[in-house]
């Protein structure tokens, strides 16, 4: 892969790391930019009620970004390995690299650098994704790769995810993924509903709401770990085998879904258990409704008839 006239000659695209993607970068902005709006009207809340409603936004934040970012995300199946290949087909030539596999819910990504990155006169260099998203044609996408002449470790592994392939790992995969999506998608919406119901007097729904957003969560973890059914197919690369493992999008997801699980199940507690004290916790503003009531003070009410009447002013004392 060398440069011609400036231009990589497979590549007329921008290249970007692996596992990087544009809409993930978009929401982590948005979910950022959201959170740093807070932060400047943080100052404008007083006493013990801003470090309350600083752990509640930014907690309800990251479990929305973090719904939504995963979607994009390659690593939630990743494997690496360091060794030394065939480079070209129809070539005796060998390169020392370092090669990785990272699996998303809407692809494979598969990267290919040399260590060191400049060996027989070439940058080695790549970065290639290969999607099976529906109405899009993995196979299609391969043949182009072969088109391109890509190396050949890239090109056994792309073949490996092929719909023809004997290992299988195609139609798991897929799967997989669509079905992780759409429990992902279910997840937000519910994470909304549930924030709506506990900015109002119905924390019980409001906490129902969090159990299911965790449920939807985990449900997507089950989705994606059926690829462990699938056969284990070797993948040699040279002298070395490739193992994959469950990677950092797999392993957050189940963390956050644990999550809205303890705080679903600790706001439906405290409503049989302590409601009062559930009402004052999800909004600060009780206190001082809270703090009048134990002072009792009067209300006196005047007769503005008095003296039309003759009658004594009506005073009325209660307790509030």
């Amino acid at each position: 892969m060398t440069l011609w006239n400036g231009v990589l000659p497979f590549y007329p695209q921008p290249r970007h790391a692996a596992g990087f993607s544009v809409p993930l970068l978009i929401v982590i902005l948005v979910f950022l930019a959201l959170a740093a709006s807070f932060l400047l009207i943080l100052p404008g809340i007083r006493g013990h009620s801003r470090w309350f409603w600083l752990v509640r936004v930014l907690l309800s934040l990251f479990i929305g970004a973090e719904t939504v970012a995963l979607h994009f995300s390659a690593e939630w199946s990743v494997g690496r390995v360091s060794t030394n290949t065939s480079y070209k087909a129809f070539s005796t030539a060998r390169v020392q690299a370092h090669i990785g596999l990272h699996v998303g819910l809407d692809g494979v990504n598969i990267t290919l650098t040399g260590t060191p990155v400049q060996q027989l006169n070439e940058t080695i260099d790549y970065n290639e994704f290969f999607t099976w998203r529906f109405g899009e044609n993995y196979a299609a996408k391969y043949a182009e790769a072969l088109e391109k002449g890509l190396p050949d470790p890239v090109l056994y592994l792309a073949e490996k995810f092929t719909p023809s392939s004997p290992c299988g790992l195609h139609r798991q995969y897929r799967l997989a993924g669509h079905y992780a999506k759409a429990t992902l998608w279910m997840a937000f919406c519910l994470w909304i509903i549930s924030n709506a119901l506990l900015s109002m007097p119905v924390p019980l729904y409001g906490g129902l709401g969090l159990l299911i957003t965790g449920a939807f969560e985990l449900f997507s973890v089950f989705a994606f770990a059926t690829i462990s059914t699938v056969p284990l197919c070797p993948l040699h690369l040279g002298s070395s085998a490739l193992t994959t493992h469950y990677g950092a999008a797999f392993w957050i997801t189940l963390a956050t879904g644990i999550l809205c699980l303890l705080l679903g199940g600790a706001v439906v507690s405290l409503h049989y258990a302590r409601p009062r004290a559930l009402r004052i916790f999800l909004d600060q503003s009780v206190e001082h409704y809270g703090s009048q009531a134990k002072g009792s003070s009067p209300l006196v009410l005047k007769n503005p008839l008095r003296k039309q009447f003759e009658t004594s002013d009506l005073t009325i004392s209660t307790n509030l």
